[in-house]
């Protein structure tokens, strides 16, 4: 195995890079965070430092610089080729230079060069970035400042090289990290928590409306910083009116105002009572190498495959009587479980569960663009509109492509995407969800799968919202260009964002409107907010960046739709409004060249990677105590330097990482034990929604089958007696996981009232002093 010892890369090569200090300001529910990574040159040779790092795939990239010495040096937006060329220049006549580059493939992926940095020098790098916060299922703002940059797999036959990554264990990240937050809102900061520790949140004022927190001490940069913010009424509509810049050309959107409104639908109650019963419930679930890999540290035995097939048991339970489904699994090859999707019956969940069963981490690479390609290629079945849910660690090449093949088919289907533990890319997740009409997930840390997943199963049982519209009344001198996309799905208390660029003059006192208008399951809805033209204090360009980033990823989107026709214009455009805005964009780049600095640099540049963490099986098993296990240490360890020698990602190595799979499994892992109660109950549950009495479901509920058999009232059917007991059980005992068992046992409840069973009360009494419970029949929905 690999000596820990004084190792900085696996080339164990000195890393000039020493710690990175993090500032994040956030207001409402945007984020600006200000980054600086400090460099320090300890050889006896100039060197190139290049770091590849992940952010935040909606990020909108403003700001760059560097400081060296006394020299604060600020980077120009230009084309990227021009911009690369520039750094070559620089580099070949001795300057130090600076350059920042988003990848081609994901624009959650960022490079970072640091040219002639000689002998003895330090150098401060400066980066900004603005970017939006997600809504969570419990309403927090999601913020997440990415670590691991998991190797991301090429397809073959795809263009380009691809990311090169240099990568460590976590436990070996050789820089350290400072991280503080300063929150302030209109309403009151409830709390901020984290998968991380966190120092005691410090309010700044006496309506708790601004505080202040930090990462304990101590904190090593080996997993994402995850961060969820929650304020009180949070589901209050806001506007923000934000001023132009002022050396900018009115009639632009860097020179005039812009709004950005935030909505929550809410829906009625009546409407909101009864779930769809019909769908096609498409499932696509990675089973690539590392989804090996434990969900959580402290419980080694639970690992990202084992937890999404406890989530497949719950969503097949979960499903409506009349509905359709099928569920696919990929990897460097993709499988169905049926040919076409079918109809939910007892026969066809039975089938498919028999085959979750037996699904593994053991397909390989991580290829999702054909089965995605597979499914869209299936005719949509009449009056079932299709919901595909998606669960994948995110370690793509090629997001861009699949985020465009999604939008091209989303008028057929609303997507769900779920990103599945550390390094998950941002970008891809919430692409495939916006694109897709859907909702976006991310499990990392501690948290389980099975909630969040039928948060969204809420989502897609949902009515699906039709005829959408947004209409603006403005005073008559102003009017208004909408920047964001049409708005194409609507889900109960979820947030719905809408920027817009206002031109003209107004007066300070004037008022805006704007109105939402819906229609849900034939009953027509709006949502209105009236707000203030004045625009607010203190917000610098944040705004404004959000919007010009927005445009761009459309205009990448469009030249990508076109690419190899003619017309160039689109990235033109593109170019231009980057360089406007000063938003990077994939085909601008930062640039920075020290040319005061009349020295030149001489000596053979020296080339350092700084490496990332990553955290595939090779963590797992070392955490399992496998690091002496004969045998197995040169195995891992001879396979991840042929994977890297090879410039291949480490998840795609085929048979022989298959190989090296097979014996974690077969001397790290113990035998898979005993199903947790709930799941039990939740296995033995019919697809019509009812449980049969026998000798399986006593033991679920912790009793003998003669216990259970005796307090049967005489007079009641053994399924409603069996049923009954399984809902007093969920709602008596398991109140703690209701988010997960919440819609089947609807379901279990409203086959019980179809029945129109005579003895109801006695069994729910029966059942109370059977299980130990104090439950009404109307609390089990009855």
């Amino acid at each position: 195995m690999m000596n820990c010892c004084g190792l900085l890369t696996l080339q164990k090569e000195q890393v000039p890079l020493k710690s990175i200090e993090v500032e994040l300001e956030v207001r409402d529910h945007v984020a600006t965070v200000v980054s600086t990574l400090n460099y320090e040159n300890k050889e006896d040779k100039p060197l190139e430092a290049v770091f590849v790092f992940p952010l935040p795939g909606d990020a909108a990239v403003c700001h760059f610089s560097a400081k060296i010495g006394q020299t604060q040096i600020v980077a120009e937006v230009k084309e990227k080729q021009e911009a690369r060329e520039e750094y070559d220049d620089a580099l070949s006549c001795g300057q130090q230079a600076f350059l920042l580059e988003e990848s081609e493939q994901s624009p959650d992926i960022f490079s970072l060069s640091v040219g002639s940095l000689p002998p003895g020098e330090s150098a401060s790098i400066r980066l900004e970035y603005v970017t939006e916060l997600a809504v969570q299922a419990d309403d927090g703002l999601r913020f997440c400042l990415p670590a691991v940059l998991n190797p991301r797999y090429q397809p073959q036959g795809s263009e380009g090289a691809g990311v090169q990554v240099t990568s460590v264990p976590a436990s070996l990240v050789p820089y350290s990290l400072s991280f503080s937050a300063r929150v302030s809102s209109p309403r009151p900061v409830s709390k901020v928590e984290s998968n991380c520790s966190l120092d005691p949140l410090q309010y700044l004022s006496t309506d708790q409306t601004q505080a202040t927190v930090k990462l304990a001490a101590g904190h090593k940069f080996d997993r994402d910083v995850e961060l969820l913010i929650y304020y009180k009424d949070a589901h209050q509509p806001t506007a923000v009116v934000e001023a132009g810049q002022a050396s900018a050309e009115a009639g632009t959107l860097m020179g005039d105002p812009v709004v950005m409104v935030s909505l929550y639908p809410e829906f009625p109650q009546s409407v909101m009572s009864s779930l769809a019963s019909c769908g096609e419930f498409v499932f696509l679930m990675d089973r690539s190498g590392s989804m090996s890999c434990a969900t959580n540290y402290s419980k080694q035995e639970e690992t990202r495959i084992s937890s999404a097939r406890d989530t497949l048991l719950l969503l097949l339970k979960s499903l409506p009587m009349g509905c359709y489904f099928n569920i696919y699994s990929f990897g460097s090859t993709y499988e169905h479980i049926f040919p076409k999707s079918v109809e939910y019956s007892q026969k066809t969940m039975k089938e498919a569960l028999k085959k979750v069963e037996q699904m593994d981490s053991d397909l390989g690479g991580t290829e999702i663009l054909q089965p995605l390609k597979h499914i869209y290629s299936q005719p949509c079945i009449p009056n079932q509109p299709r919901q595909l849910f998606v669960f994948t660690d995110g370690e793509v090449g090629n997001t861009k492509e699949v985020i465009d093949l999604v939008k091209k088919n989303s008028g057929s289907h609303r997507c769900f995407s779920f990103g599945i533990g550390e390094g998950a890319s941002s970008a891809l997740i919430n692409g495939m969800a916006k694109e897709g009409g859907g909702h976006a997930q991310f499990i990392t840390g501690t948290d389980r799968m099975q909630p969040k997943v039928m948060q969204s199963l809420r989502f897609a049982l949902q009515p699906t919202v039709v005829d959408i519209s947004v209409t603006w009344d403005l005073p008559k001198e102003v009017s208004v260009t909408v920047l964001s996309p049409p708005i194409t799905a609507l889900f109960q208390g979820q947030r719905s964002l809408i920027y817009a660029q206002l031109s003209g003059q107004s007066s300070e006192a004037a008022e805006g409107c704007v109105t939402v208008k819906y229609s849900l399951a034939g009953h027509p809805s709006e949502n209105q907010l009236h707000f203030s033209l004045r625009p607010a204090a203190d917000t610098g360009l944040s705004v404004h960046r959000l919007c010009a980033q927005i445009l761009i990823r459309f205009l990448e989107m469009e030249e990508r739709e076109h690419r190899g026709q003619q017309d160039g214009g689109v990235k033109e455009k593109v170019v231009q409004l980057s360089v406007q805005s000063g938003v990077s964009s994939s085909f601008t780049a930062f640039i920075a060249v020290n040319k005061d600095n009349s020295e030149v640099i001489e000596g053979p540049l020296v080339r350092r990677n700084i490496p990332t963490p990553y955290g595939l099986r090779l963590k797992r098993c070392a955490a399992l105590g496998m690091v002496g296990f004969s045998g197995f240490g040169s195995l891992m360890s001879a396979s991840v330097a042929r994977c890297k020698s090879d410039s291949q990602p480490i998840d795609d190595c085929g048979a022989k990482r298959r190989k090296v799979e097979r014996v974690c499994r077969k001397t790290a892992v113990p035998d898979q034990p005993p199903r947790e109660s709930l799941l039990q109950l939740v296995s033995l549950q019919e697809a019509s929604g009812c449980w049969l009495l026998d000798p399986a479901l006593a033991a679920a509920l912790g009793k003998s089958s003669e216990e259970v058999e005796k307090s049967k009232p005489a007079k009641a059917n053994s399924e409603v007696w069996a049923t009954i007991l399984a809902l007093i059980w969920l709602h008596g005992l398991k109140m703690d996981a209701k988010d997960e068992w919440e819609l089947l046992a609807v379901k279990a409840a409203s086959w019980l009232c179809a029945q129109n069973a005579p003895c109801v009360t006695e069994c729910v009494e029966a059942g109370n002093v059977l299980l130990g419970c104090s439950l009404k029949k109307e609390a089990l929905g009855l």
